[in-house]
């Protein structure tokens, strides 16, 4: 489901099957569409009932391989520059796998990116050049290009190799009772909501 990209809607999304499947498999873009601040149109019970079973049954070593993986694709370190808007791809999921390792069990981050910082506490230059990157970003919807400011730069390099060695060859096998919930949660959404 997705309607062309224009200047008012960026819509896109799953079946209630694939989302539940992709969450089980620890595709974390569910759980961010959940989460997002903007809401076209929205059942409020059923995106808190689907967030539930997200906590319940997202397997942290697969959300940490998915943003490292994610984080990994837009990341050029060795670039003379860089897009900045690939600069906040890859910030965003360094700051969640920051924020998994200073939050225990939690699997649900926050989606703005300035709440996520206060609550993974990076180094204080890192919070500055964000503040810096985020002010330029307010003032222009095209943001060009740019140095990686050097605090991100090591900021990101440092969390993608934490994470590399903690979620990479991690268990990533969804558990019977992770299965069953699902499954519990996808007939009674069918029963409650398949009208």
């Amino acid at each position: 489901m997705e309607t062309p990209l224009d200047a008012v809607f960026d819509v896109n999304g799953w079946d209630l099957i694939k989302a539940v499947r992709l969450l089980l498999k620890g595709n974390a873009v569910v759980v961010e569409w959940l989460r997002s601040p903007i809401v076209y149109s929205g059942d409020e019970f059923f995106r808190a009932d689907l967030l539930d079973l997200a906590a319940q049954v997202s397997n942290r070593a697969l959300i940490g391989r998915h943003y490292l993986h994610v984080g990994r694709q837009k990341w050029a370190p060795d670039a003379e520059d860089m897009s900045i808007k690939k600069i906040f791809y890859s910030l965003r999921p360094a700051a969640v796998l920051r924020w998994m390792h200073t939050n225990g069990d939690a699997v649900i981050p926050p989606m703005n990116l300035s709440e996520l910082l206060e609550q993974c506490d990076p180094p204080s230059d890192v919070r500055d050049e964000t503040t810096e990157l985020l002010a330029k970003k307010a003032v222009t919807r095209e943001l060009g290009r740019g140095v990686i400011p050097p605090a991100i730069a090591r900021f990101v390099e440092r969390e993608f190799a934490l994470a590399y060695d903690e979620y990479e060859h991690a268990d990533g096998s969804v558990t019977e009772e992770s299965r069953e919930l699902a499954s519990e949660y996808f007939r009674a959404a069918v029963a409650k909501y398949g009208t």
